[in-house]
């Protein structure tokens, strides 16, 4: 029997929930539903995804915030056209805040870009999670939504965005190679970080059928092997039109918003945008917490 779609979100002990703050509220007492974007395997579009969610949000007035946290090859700038002046490296080095960084993007969307080619940021220590915990959590204006586009793999990094997430969203494509990495993602993070609630987007598929296929034959393996819970989230279909959209350096959905990838990626904001918080691993209003750099990996 399929499993019940989790909720995404989380609420502060003593605080409202996402959408009942008071008019005058203060925009630091407001949660922040924090959604990580990932993948086993690189190349199955997970940065696309994420850059076009955060568009839709955006343009459905949903304040949303993007970080780049592929800390060594981030190019979530490159593909909206955006030409950062700073970016987290200058926040770990102290010389820049936080606000000093962020962009905005399409749609009104906010971008924190990361750094490439740096290869000292591709393995954060603690000293540089505590300071970035400080950076976020200090930002006066808060989203209603936080998208972490991790780097594809195993790592220290990638576990530890990962782990930090109220809701953790794998993209695979429907390849063997592709599922295989995806559930050795999943199984890192709920043997080593307890984490048992995962969200999966099937991309690049001809017809719904297949992307139905490739959930089932990963949901029958972490059903046997490992106990958690894996959400089918929806599929993204093949379009020419994206290849067009990279080049020109847009978001698809701003580009082409009736290409069939487009509607695909419309459905799956709804469905996010649709859901009220609670049952989100999460927990907290601080998207990083201080246990959680504590048990991450060095």
């Amino acid at each position: 029997m399929e499993r019940e779609r989790e909720r995404g979100g989380a609420n502060i002990p003593g605080k409202g929930g996402l959408h009942n703050e008071g008019e005058g509220a203060d925009v630091r007492d407001k949660p922040v539903r924090v959604l990580a974007f990932t993948s086993g395997k690189g190349g199955v579009g997970k940065t696309n995804i994420a850059a076009n969610i955060a568009y839709i949000f955006s343009q459905r007035n949903r304040k949303t915030l993007v970080l780049d946290a592929d800390m060594g090859l981030a190019n979530i700038d490159l593909l909206l056209g955006l030409t950062p002046k700073y970016n987290l490296y200058h926040v770990l080095k102290g010389e820049k805040s936080l606000a000093e960084t962020l962009v905005t993007g399409p749609g009104g969307m906010q971008v924190l870009p990361s750094s490439s080619g740096i290869a000292e940021m591709t393995e954060l220590s603690r000293g540089q999670k505590l300071t970035l915990l400080d950076a976020v959590n200090s930002l006066e204006d808060r989203p209603e939504f936080l998208l972490i586009d991790t780097a594809a793999g195993i790592s220290g990094n990638v576990t530890y965005f990962n782990s930090s997430a109220h809701e953790i969203i794998v993209v695979t494509s429907a390849e063997p190679t592709a599922l295989t990495d995806a559930y050795a993602l999943m199984k890192v993070l709920y043997q080593g970080y307890d984490r048992k609630k995962f969200r999966l987007i099937v991309n690049m598929v001809n017809h719904p059928t297949e992307a139905r296929e490739a959930y089932e034959r990963l949901r029958h393996a972490t059903d046997h092997f490992l106990t958690v819970a894996l959400d089918y989230l929806g599929f993204i279909l093949h379009d020419p039109r994206l290849p067009e959209a990279v080049k020109k350096q847009k978001a698809l959905a701003e580009l082409y918003p009736s290409s069939p990838a487009s509607r695909c990626l419309q459905d799956i904001a709804s469905r996010l945008c649709g859901e009220m918080p609670g049952g989100a691993e999460g927990g907290s209003i601080r998207f990083f917490s201080s246990r959680t750099i504590r048990s991450s990996r060095e």
